[in-house]
């Protein structure tokens, strides 16, 4: 094993520890070499990127916060409208979104900037570097677009939505581009931000296009020129240049066809022909009781699945049609007595006829897990506690993104098309047809944007650029929250849903 060397955001340099599957990871022992010796060859910045991909899988300032996985399931899935999970009121109920003392309004802030100061580096020095040319084009476009994905996020938690940001003059987050940049540096306004964002996209490309860079099919933790358009599509939506996104969604998804149906149903663990991004999961490259799936996987042994399962909303469940392969993902209660399960919690009674069926048809679920109605069994580990490869971009949410996209440029008719050929042309369900327009459309892109990603992250993020009420029913009400996360949080709530600044930030930054 080796030692890789990770240069950290804001206030410190530190070592972070990473193992080695095959040549995946391959990082530089930092008892060997220095820092500056890190940006020596494009060899050693090849190793330095494969770092940003290891940061995304790495736990970072604490127990439970690990990389993507957390941004994914704590700012994504539990404060959203269609995910229940019994876990940490805090988080689901958005108590923290003006805590700047709370670790969870600091981790985004420390996580993505950590990938921004690394790549800062990267892009710096890779020119300068020993090496082939086309090498230092793709390891720049490579790093140009972590920066970029960073950004992109970061201004969707610490942001406004578009909508509320005064055509971008609002104030977001700080703008880091070089290391030698001043640790005193101003907001930006949030204009600024997606400008550098599509300045570093467009670089990158430009340079994946120059290098004629392939990658390799089975490490679909490398970046490439799709992810750079996936990532450059996301960016558009949520600044809402549909122009800009129709265009890149359509580039990114070109060579991802959709899965098939059996792919469709074999847990999300591993990259399918419409994975476009993902980070990299094996036994020996994980977090054990701390990764996204360990909270995820249904058949994982964690605590976090065993004693709270994942849920669909009920509500948001029963809007689907039962020849929806997707509804199929979550465990129906239909037919079974209310006294099988409780209503809002939806666990099951250990000796209900409902648990042993739920088991008999899941026998991966562990032995000591609570079952559930409303249960997720779309999301399975490789390996437990939570050994997965974790999945960032798909061309399903590029059609999406062209659904929504043509939706708000007057092409109704265009956008009911893609939705047709996601949903109906892919055989999720084969009976789907869709002539709605107008508000009717728009709603109908919400119901299919919240089934097809359901659990990947989306939920929260949709729900604030969409400016939508979030509503979480008792099952009293119709619906399955338990009674501690029952609330409802309308868009103007919370700081219209922007989390503050992390205190840790302004103390370090005299000009936040």
């Amino acid at each position: 094993m080796k030692i890789q060397y990770i240069k950290y955001a804001l206030l410190t340099t530190v070592f972070a520890l990473g193992s080695c599957s095959d040549d995946y990871l391959e990082t530089i022992p930092t008892n060997q070499t220095s820092p500056e010796n890190v940006f020596k060859t494009t060899e050693t910045i090849a190793m330095a990127i494969n770092g940003l991909a290891k940061i995304m899988t790495t736990q970072h300032i604490g127990q439970g916060y690990n990389g993507e996985g957390t941004i994914k399931l704590y700012f994504g899935e539990y404060p959203g409208n269609n995910f229940r999970k019994d876990v940490s009121a805090s988080i689901a109920n958005l108590e923290n979104i003006e805590n700047t003392n709370s670790s969870l309004n600091a981790y985004p802030w420390h996580y993505y900037y950590m990938l921004i100061t690394n790549a800062n580096e990267i892009i710096a020095k890779v020119d300068g570097a020993d090496g082939p040319a086309n090498d230092k084009k793709y390891l720049k476009a490579q790093a140009l677009a972590y920066r970029s994905f960073a950004y992109t996020m970061l201004v969707q938690i610490y942001g406004n939505r578009w909508i509320d940001s005064n055509n971008g003059e609002t104030k977001s987050v700080v703008l880091r581009l070089s290391p030698s940049d001043s640790k005193e540096l101003p907001l930006s306004p949030l204009k600024d931000v997606y400008t550098q964002i599509y300045k570093d996209l467009d670089l990158a490309i430009q340079l994946f296009n120059e290098s004629a860079y392939k990658r390799d099919a089975t490490k679909n933790y490398f970046i490439d020129a799709s992810v750079a358009h996936a990532i450059y599509a996301r960016a558009a939506l949520n600044r809402q240049d549909y122009t800009v996104a129709l265009k890149e969604a359509g580039l990114a998804k070109k060579d991802y066809p959709l899965m098939s149906t059996t792919a469709y149903k074999a847990g999300f663990a591993n990259p399918t022909s419409e994975w476009i991004w993902s980070s990299y999961g094996a036994a020996d490259e994980q977090l054990h009781y701390f990764s996204y799936g360990a909270y995820m996987g249904y058949n994982s042994n964690a605590g976090a699945v065993r004693n709270t399962p994942s849920r669909i909303s009920k509500e948001f469940f029963e809007t689907l049609s039962d020849s929806d392969i997707r509804k199929g993902l979550f465990i129906d209660p239909t037919g079974y007595p209310v006294a099988d399960y409780n209503e809002d919690t939806g666990l099951t009674v250990t000796k209900s006829q409902f648990n042993k069926d739920i088991r008999a048809k899941y026998p991966d679920i562990q032995g000591d897990a609570k079952t559930a109605a409303y249960m997720q069994v779309k999301v399975k580990n490789n390996v437990n506690p939570g050994v997965m490869h974790l999945n960032h971009f798909r061309s399903s949410e590029m059609f999406l993104i062209e659904a929504e996209a043509l939706h708000f440029l007057g092409r109704d008719g265009e956008s009911a098309k893609v939705l047709e050929a996601l949903t109906k042309g892919s055989g999720r369900d084969v009976n789907y047809t869709c002539t709605k327009v107008g508000k009717d459309l728009f709603n109908e892109i919400v119901k299919y944007r919240g089934i097809e990603l359901w659990g990947e992250g989306f939920d929260w993020f949709d729900y604030k650029r969409w400016n939508l009420t979030i509503e979480k029913k008792m099952g009293s009400q119709g619906g399955n929250a338990s009674p501690t996360f029952a609330k409802t949080f309308t868009p103007e709530m919370n700081n219209k849903w922007t989390w503050r600044i992390p205190k840790a930030e302004s103390d370090y930054n005299p000009n936040i």
